[in-house]
């Protein structure tokens, strides 16, 4: 698996259990499904947490990228 690339490493995660944190200091756990080069994502069977405690299911939901601090696998 190369991942000499940023896009290439989250382009393995597709389909993968992510962890997104935000700039807001809420973290997004869920299926990436989709990416694209401004690194706008859109993730499934998506759970909010703020400090580490589950505050919703959301479904499906599209992040835009300058909102992210951190995309790293579950």
């Amino acid at each position: 698996m190369d991942s000499s690339r940023p896009l290439d490493a989250l382009n393995n995660a597709r389909g993968k259990k992510v962890i997104l944190e935000l700039k807001n200091g809420r973290q997004l756990i869920g299926k990436l499904k989709a990416f694209d080069m401004h690194l706008n994502i859109v993730i499934e069977e998506v759970e909010e947490r703020i400090d580490g405690v589950l505050k919703r299911k959301i479904g499906t939901a599209f992040v835009r990228g300058d909102t992210i601090i951190l995309i790293t696998p579950e």
